[in-house]
């Protein structure tokens, strides 16, 4: 099942995002996301990946070749 994603979604996870952070901040915890630029990349690049490998239709089942499946 596909969900549709379009701007409203976007947007409330964006602000749901913002006060998750905000509440970090405010009890003085670190946030479990990288601080700093490369670690975000990173996540982005883990994101861009996984939509390229999608879009290109391969992949491999990883159970059947370990042999449990």
């Amino acid at each position: 099942m596909k969900v549709r994603m379009d701007g409203t979604i976007a947007v409330l996870a964006l602000f749901t995002g913002v006060l998750a952070g905000a509440l970090f901040a405010l009890l003085g915890v670190p946030i479990p996301a990288p601080p700093e630029l490369p670690g975000i990349l990173g996540i982005v690049g883990i994101y861009l990946g996984y939509k390229a490998i999608e879009w290109l239709g391969v992949g491999v089942d990883l159970l059947n070749v370990l042999g449990l499946r």
